[in-house]
């Protein structure tokens, strides 16, 4: 791949160092160049000036490519090494998986068992009695052109094989064999939330009972990852995609190739690498890269809307159509007009109680202010009590109008505000 992209470019290249060619060649050397007689041919001159730039050119050239293929072998190295060295101890549950094994279950990755694709790659469902233990099971093959897949598929199968809960899918094995990097999962019958929740027919499959199942799953499945695993676990990209569902329905948490690991006395980190999902990402992320529990709590708030209205949060409303979902949810709320943001098949006497509930917890986990916002501890309390008093949310974060009102701890302006 490197040696191609070497051949590809030369042609190029060479025609840019003739233009910038004081770059690279001394200036006395340009001067004997130029000194020369007038009489002399004026080929002589570029011939000259080709016998010192092609071998510039081809050094420079096989330079990069050098550190081209050595980053590659590292990141490859890397995986290498953590599948020899520290499979064992770092996941010992899970099954080591052969490149045969796989090609032959999945039909040799037929386009008919595939299941979809996301930015790791390709995911394959394994054909019926295929699996040692007659399980179904799904697996995630690395994308040759995948930028952060190597350092994903590390950080899933050390985390992931530490995590035990029924509403976390869970990692059965991996296969590192050549450049092939693959993850292998319990398969979700179901397919994801995104596939039922924002499809005009299908989400009517959804009713309330089965979204409000949902919405504990997903709560309880943040809680173990906050408050009861033996790290704290920041996921980073929860989102509606991501919770993958049984064959009961069930909620299952999903793909924890960028989450991160806390001790239980770490409360936040930052990072210059933004990662994760428009519109599910917090301010502070956004803005200093800073990251802690309250990210996740951000993300969940922004999924309760979409879960109790099916409106995707890539999309505007309002009578002028431009108010993102966080604040025309706001508007509504305070107005006193929250059932016009429902699902409609969802609105009826017995639920709208239960949907404004949950409708002003969402509005609190999106708080601008990190602080302003619950744990997830408060919020699984607040779903459950029909009788608890919540207390009022303040304009969500990202909102386009002014902030009447007057968060006083906002360090920012609201251009920074935008999202991007």
């Amino acid at each position: 791949m490197c040696s191609r992209l070497a051949t590809t470019t030369i042609g190029r290249f060479l025609r840019q160092m003739v233009k910038i060619s004081s770059w690279f060649i001394p200036i006395n050397v340009i001067n004997s160049v130029t000194a020369q007689d007038d009489d002399k041919d004026h080929h002589k001159k570029q011939e000259l000036l080709v016998k010192i730039l092609v071998p510039i050119a081809v050094l420079i050239l096989v330079a990069g490519s050098i550190m081209c293929c050595y980053s590659r072998s590292r990141v490859l190295k890397a995986i290498g090494n953590f599948n020899v060295e520290n499979c064992n101890s770092n996941a010992p549950n899970l099954r080591v998986f052969s490149f045969a094994e796989i090609k032959e279950a999945t039909n040799n990755f037929s386009f008919e068992n595939k299941l979809g694709e996301g930015g790791f790659g390709p995911v394959y469902k394994v054909l019926s009695g295929k699996s040692q233990k007659g399980e179904e099971m799904a697996v995630k093959r690395l994308s040759k052109t995948s930028n952060q897949g190597a350092e994903e598929f590390i950080n899933e199968v050390t985390l992931t094989a530490k995590l035990q809960h029924v509403n976390l899918v869970r990692l059965l094995g991996f296969c590192t064999e050549g450049e092939e990097k693959m993850l292998i999962y319990e398969y979700m019958l179901n397919k994801s939330l995104d596939f039922y929740l924002f499809d005009p027919t299908r989400r009517y499959f959804l009713d309330w009972t089965k979204r409000i199942a949902i919405i504990e799953g997903i709560t309880q499945g943040l809680l173990y990852l906050q408050e009861y695993s033996n790290f704290t676990i920041i996921h980073r990209d929860l989102k509606a995609s991501n919770i993958l569902l049984d064959s009961e329905m069930k909620p299952k948490i999903s793909d924890f190739g960028i989450a991160r690991a806390f001790q239980k006395d770490e409360h936040e980190a930052s990072t210059g690498r933004i990662v994760g999902t428009y519109g599910y990402v917090p301010p502070e992320y956004v803005r200093r890269g800073i990251y802690s529990m309250k990210y996740d709590v951000y993300s969940f708030g922004v999924l309760l809307l979409q879960i109790i209205s099916s409106r995707r949060n890539s999309c505007t409303y309002g009578l002028s159509q431009n108010l993102n979902l966080l604040e025309y949810a706001y508007e509504l709320w305070k107005e006193g007009e929250g059932m016009r943001f429902m699902d409609p098949s969802l609105d009826d006497s017995s639920s709208s109680c239960k949907l404004m509930a949950c409708m002003q917890v969402a509005l609190l986990c999106i708080q601008e202010n990190p602080d302003h916002r619950p744990t997830m501890l408060e919020v699984s309390s607040m779903l459950k009590s029909e009788t608890a008093a919540m207390p009022a949310p303040l304009r969500p974060a990202f909102s386009i109008k002014s902030n009447e009102d007057k968060l006083s701890v906002n360090d920012a302006t609201s251009s920074d505000l935008v999202p991007r």
